[in-house]
């Protein structure tokens, strides 16, 4: 099997989705996963899919990349602004799959780590992956973390990059795959009853399911 590249986007507490689509996409010691954040908040399992994907990182080369809701959690430690913040935002389900919406106690470390070890952006010779939006005059070392995480692609849909290479997106709910050829968003909500999305950006072979786990052909 080739080694592949293979994004995976927002997947907000759907645990049965991505463990569905892992099932599907069969990871390989060789292949590329990347992950474009906001793993958490929305849907019912946030400490579920956290679980997965530290476990994924045994199967083949993971990259985490951190969205605003997974910063958001991280934040939350902080102190109740923060927390108050996070809850307003999501924060109040991801809370109850650890058992209680009030202890940040009952985050296991592995999965605080884990945050912590999210990188910002990824890049490959053709391709880049962030989690929200990008400038297209910046190079991805230069971006602000607003950028980065939050803007969506409603206020802003930018130009093609001047690196020429195909930007890979989430955060941005979309009814289906947004190609714009120079910039796809995969974001298709799944935690709003729609689908999450896996796509293999050289072959554009792609994976959807929805949080009940049930497939659609793409």
């Amino acid at each position: 099997m080739n080694e592949r590249i293979i994004a995976v986007a927002d997947i907000h507490g759907c645990s049965t989705a991505l463990a569905a689509i892992l099932n599907l996409v069969d990871p390989q010691p060789g292949d590329t996963i990347v992950t474009l954040g906001d793993y958490v908040d929305r849907g019912l399992d946030s400490k579920g899919v956290l679980d997965l994907l530290i476990a994924l990182k045994s199967r083949c080369h993971l990259v985490p990349i951190l969205g605003n809701h997974d910063e958001m959690m991280l934040n939350a430690r902080n102190g109740k602004d923060d927390f108050k913040f996070w809850m307003n935002c999501g924060g109040i389900t991801a809370m109850d799959s650890y058992g209680s919406s009030g202890r940040l106690d009952l985050i296991p470390d592995a999965h605080i780590r884990f945050l912590q070890q999210c990188v910002p952006y990824f890049e490959t010779d053709t391709h880049f992956f962030v989690h929200a939006n990008y400038r297209p005059d910046f190079v991805l070392e230069e971006m602000d973390d607003h950028t980065l995480r939050w803007l969506s692609l409603r206020d802003i849909v930018p130009s093609r990059h001047s690196s020429g290479k195909i930007a890979v997106v989430g955060h941005t709910p979309q009814a289906d795959i947004l190609d714009l050829g120079h910039l796809i968003c995969l974001d298709t909500g799944c935690c709003n009853g729609g689908w999450l999305t896996a796509l293999d950006v050289n072959s554009r072979q792609c994976w959807q399911v929805n949080e009940r786990g049930e497939q659609r052909i793409p």
